[in-house]
């Protein structure tokens, strides 16, 4: 039983799609272990906008990332390196960071397209596999460790960055922890938590530590679970479920407002605002290697640091 009303569609329509000379259709190390082998063109994730309007996404099996220009949304290869890039954000100071499942926290010059360790361990200890990070106003790192954890082995965790250099672990127990973000306040950080199907939240106090970490809503269905997120200027909060071909928009409290429809494919893995205005949502279909694009109700909130 819901106890809200059903959230109304928005449609989508592919903004671009990946061209047929970056496309590989070859194995790689990730698409054996998670794909059973077969041979992929790529597995976009992780779309960013610059504040030039040029849209940044990473190819996680062939090491990858690419640029769409915000003129022609003609596509460029900006880095190739020897990594499996999931998650993407971009600074105030305008350098890119990369969750990189492989390698750990990567810092990309997009100038010259070199890719360099940023935060590859905790003290002595290896991550499980980064997949996602995000930026506070201040330019402290959120990012999360996810690995193989899940309903079975729920160990998964959420790290910060701060700017002196300081990497704390906040949480351990998440049973796969995926996209994240901090609501407009900066007071809590949501947490994909990808194979409980679920989104948490936890508190950010400003004397630190962690504690009533809580459910702020439940999904069902798909093939998937929740996977990357972005919040709109209202505070609401834009989920990508992986598997069900959907974008949900809840408001503050866990209200269901919108459904954004893939138009094409079930893989709708992550998200962000840009476009005229920021109004726009744009998602990356991982099956198709596809960005799609909505234009959404409220416009987007910028998702990287304004440090300046």
């Amino acid at each position: 039983m819901s106890l809200y009303p059903l959230p109304r569609d928005i449609e989508t329509e592919v903004f671009a799609s990946l061209p047929d000379e970056l496309r590989r259709n070859a194995r790689s190390d990730w698409a054996d272990a998670s794909r059973f082998g077969v041979k992929l063109d790529g597995f976009l994730e992780g779309p960013s906008f610059d504040r030039a309007g040029n849209l940044y996404v990473v190819d996680i099996p062939f090491g990858r990332i690419f640029r769409l220009s915000a003129e022609t949304a003609e596509w460029s290869v900006v880095a190739d390196y020897d990594g499996e890039p999931n998650g993407l954000k971009i600074h105030s100071d305008g350098s890119i960071f990369i969750a990189d499942y492989r390698n750990g926290i990567m810092r990309l010059d997009p100038e010259t397209g070199e890719v360099t360790p940023h935060c590859t361990r905790m003290k002595m200890e290896g991550f499980k596999g980064c997949n996602d990070l995000v930026f506070a106003k201040d330019g402290t790192m959120y990012f999360t460790d996810q690995g193989l954890t899940g309903l079975h082995d729920p160990t998964g965790r959420v790290y910060r960055l701060n700017t002196d250099g300081r990497l704390e672990c906040m949480i351990d127990t998440i049973p796969s922890p995926n996209g994240l973000v901090p609501d407009l306040d900066e007071s809590l950080l949501y947490i994909a938590v990808t194979r409980a199907n679920a989104v948490w939240r936890m508190p950010l106090p400003p004397e630190g530590g962690t504690f009533k970490v809580g459910l702020f809503v439940q999904l069902s269905g798909g093939l998937s679970g929740p996977d990357g997120m972005a919040l709109d200027a209202e505070g609401n909060l834009a989920v990508c479920h992986a598997g069900l071909g959907s974008v949900w928009l809840f408001s503050k409290l866990g209200e269901p407002l919108y459904r954004i429809r893939s138009c094409t494919g079930l893989h709708t893995t992550n998200c962000a605002y840009g476009g005229p205005e920021n109004r726009y949502l744009y998602i990356t279909e991982s099956d198709s290697n596809t960005i799609l694009r909505a234009e959404m109700p409220w416009p987007g909130k910028t998702m990287y640091s304004h440090m300046d």
